[in-house]
């Protein structure tokens, strides 16, 4: 019993769960910001329903709810939509893209990024990305629990969201220090929840993101600067998930060049 518990908890995936399932209760019931009722239970059920369909095609050994329901979460926290079903679709297409857009056995795109990104391209006049200002306090509750989880788990991809954000305060900061405008704008723009769950639970996703670490401080270096360029020089409000999405496809040149061990989940 003790030796599974151990398992669980060095699964980052449980502990993801666990913060964004917290976030979305809390903004459904203290705050305004939550998706309708009705939408949650599609969005979820589409993401487990399309997950056990390709487990199934693809006889796969076993099915694993952990990471559609990540993604299933994610996109209830930032996907909206003025069509309801947009919602399912957009979650099909996340799930989906796992399974049939992948290279030497490596899916692509991150799910909720390519559910996002594509619905944004295919129906732009329709769908939007929730902004995530929710309010400092539980922007910092967050924070708190998102590096908590970093700290505690080690996991492999950590350096990602560390890379991330590094870059990204280097972009806002050193423009607002070429500019001569108050360090108070960049920092306010630091504190947004779609900012967070982005570095988090998106840009450090494993499976798809390069293997190496030189690779990975690549990858987030320059999404960091496509994303600040979209988003300051077009007013691209959506720049960071379309910088994404674009860099992902070169993930497959970057572990060519740099070579490491592939990510693997536990299995508890």
């Amino acid at each position: 019993m003790l030796e599974r518990l151990r398992t669980i908890s060095q699964d980052p995936r449980h502990f993801q769960i666990l913060t964004l399932g917290s976030l979305l209760c809390f903004l459904f019931f203290f705050y305004d910001f939550a998706p309708a009722i009705e939408i949650i239970p599609f969005v979820v059920g589409t993401c487990l329903l399309t997950q056990y369909v390709f487990t199934k095609v693809f006889k796969l050994s076993h099915f694993d709810f952990r990471s559609p329901f990540i993604t299933s979460l994610s996109l209830c926290l930032l996907f909206k939509a003025s069509v309801f079903l947009l919602y399912p679709i957009a979650a099909l297409l996340a799930i989906g893209s796992k399974f049939v857009i992948r290279y030497e056995g490596k899916h692509i795109f991150n799910p909720a990024n390519f559910g996002i990104v594509a619905l944004l391209f295919l129906a732009p006049d329709m769908v939007w990305i929730s902004p995530g200002q929710w309010g400092s306090a539980l922007w910092l509750a967050l924070a708190l629990a998102a590096f908590a989880t970093l700290v505690l788990l080690t996991a492999r991809r950590g350096d990602m969201t560390i890379f991330f954000l590094l870059s990204w305060v280097f972009f806002v900061f050193g423009r607002a220090l070429w500019l001569g405008d108050p360090l108070s704008i960049p920092l306010l723009s630091m504190q947004s929840g779609a900012l967070l769950i982005f570095a988090f639970f998106m840009i450090s996703d494993p499976k798809s993101t390069p293997d190496h670490i030189v690779g990975r401080a690549l990858f987030t270096f320059v999404t960091a600067g496509i994303a600040y360029t979209l988003q300051y020089h077009f007013q691209i409000r959506e720049g960071l998930f379309y910088a994404l999405f674009f860099m992902s496809m070169t993930t497959p040149l970057i572990d060519s060049f740099f070579k490491s061990q592939r990510y693997q989940w536990r299995q508890a």
